[in-house]
């Protein structure tokens, strides 16, 4: 084993010893043998774990606790004591040490509390990087857009993120349901809760009840063990219900009361479970049609549909094409170890004039492949596939802003003229096209200098 370990006791025998044995298991070591000494290099070095007895000269084993707690936070403590009363225990933990041991000591006790220790400390620091590192990804500050679409997507995220009710994603596939899921759950007071995510149509059909509500050992051929489901497993935190439409509608009943009671009865058991658990469902089907051709509980619907987030296709925030393409290149130039320094205007033009069917999940396809494909400083036209190249016609223009802004303003402006050029001049259907009310066209317009 690795780590660095400080031993503080005022008996010679076992400072050494115990030092000795540590060594030998390949620990680092550091020997002291008073409170004063410890908290000397506790200011010049950095511990893994202290093992301090309790009474010592100068400053005892409580008192090392308590400033390597404010001086060294990451740093684990276990004292040691020869007074074997429960309250002497108790009162070394209520103040934050992470283990007791009795003297006189067994060492190979003492190793494997060290070894528990340290893989614990392993596991927290991953666990605190990764929720750090969800946090910036899918914090909502971090999605990339800023077209009155998304503007309008932002405030609702903000707004429900602060209650506890369930809330239905829709949109086409591709426009980032889960990713604003994630950034509800980001910014809410469950966020250092567990975040759970299942695609209920990657789910074989008898599976299904077993994923949601859990199983007891022998429920069913293959059940091994007792296993919680998600509902469960996501207590304090959140579940996210992706293609919801896909639940089999035999089992929709089930979910229905599971949602109404809040509690799940595994499968093969007899017992019922609470959870305190946030939903979050997402669709890219239009529910209520299904509601309609009876392929959709309307109670369940309902139940699910208490707030209705609606995701704009990428048609709809053609302005934010230009800050995804130049998100995305940055993004692939670090994983593929490239290094593109920008996008060419006729690249660009290309890429605004094209039908994203596949939508932001599309987009960032393209970049990807592009920017591996690339020989070029900039991505170009030529890069992209030949579907994106056909869609950029054979109207050219020139952008010599470096500015990102001004990129999308010109962007912006050549593609709403190519519109009305495409619609004889009729605003209303070229607003049609764009996705957008005619009214936010007339502005457009006025904003970006095109005349009637």
């Amino acid at each position: 084993m690795t780590g660095s370990i400080l031993v503080a006791d005022d008996e010679t025998s076992i400072r050494e010893s115990l030092t000795i044995v540590l060594e030998d298991e390949g620990y680092n070591c550091t020997a002291v043998e008073n409170g004063e000494e410890a908290i000397q290099v506790i200011d010049q070095n950095s511990f893994d774990i202290i093992v301090s007895d309790l009474k010592m000269p100068k400053r005892d084993g409580l008192g090392v606790l308590e400033y390597a707690l404010q001086h060294s936070s990451d740093t684990l403590t276990i004292i040691i004591t020869a007074h074997a009363t429960i309250e002497t225990a108790i009162s070394a933990l209520r103040k934050g040490a992470a283990d007791y041991i009795l003297k006189p000591l067994d060492f190979d006790e003492v190793l494997i509390r060290i070894e528990n220790l340290l893989e614990h400390k392993k596991v927290a620091q991953e666990n605190k990087y990764l929720r750090e590192k969800i946090d910036q990804e899918y914090n909502f500050n971090h999605i990339i857009g800023e077209s009155d679409a998304m503007k309008k997507v932002y405030k609702m995220v903000e707004r429900v993120s602060s209650a506890n009710s369930n809330v239905l994603v829709t949109g086409k596939s591709g426009t980032g349901k889960e990713l604003v899921a994630r950034a509800i759950h980001s910014n809410s007071d469950r966020s250092n809760k567990p975040f759970l995510a299942i695609n209920c149509g990657a789910i074989p059909e008898d599976l299904v009840e077993s994923e949601l509500f859990g199983h007891t050992k022998g429920a069913f051929t293959g059940a091994t063990t007792d296993k919680d489901g998600v509902f469960v497993a996501a207590h304090g935190g959140t579940v996210f219900l992706d293609e919801i439409a896909e639940i089999p509608l035999n089992l929709q009943v089930n979910l229905l009361r599971v949602l109404q009671e809040r509690e799940v009865k595994p499968v093969g058991s007899n017992k019922t479970i609470n959870f305190d658990t946030r939903i979050i469902s997402a669709t890219n089907q239009d529910l209520e049609a299904e509601v309609e051709k009876g392929n959709f509980r309307d109670d369940l619907y309902y139940r699910l549909n208490v707030v209705e987030l609606s995701l704009p296709p990428l048609q709809q925030r053609r302005d934010d094409i230009p800050l995804l393409a130049h998100h995305f290149l940055k993004k692939y130039n670090k994983e593929l170890k490239r290094n593109l320094k920008g996008i060419s205007s006729e690249a660009m033009s290309a890429m605004m004039a094209y039908q994203w069917k596949g939508q932001v999940r599309e987009l960032e396809n393209v970049i990807e492949r592009s920017v591996l494909l690339s020989d070029s400083d900039y991505l170009q036209l030529q890069d992209l596939p030949s579907a994106i190249r056909d869609a950029s016609g054979s109207e050219e223009f020139n952008m010599d802003s470096e500015s990102l802004d001004q990129a999308v303003r010109v962007f912006e402006k050549h593609h709403i003229k190519s519109m009305l050029k495409r619609t004889e001049g009729n605003k209303s259907e070229a607003a049609r096209l764009l996705g957008i009310d005619p009214s936010t066209l007339y502005r457009k317009m006025e904003r970006l200098g095109l005349s009637d």
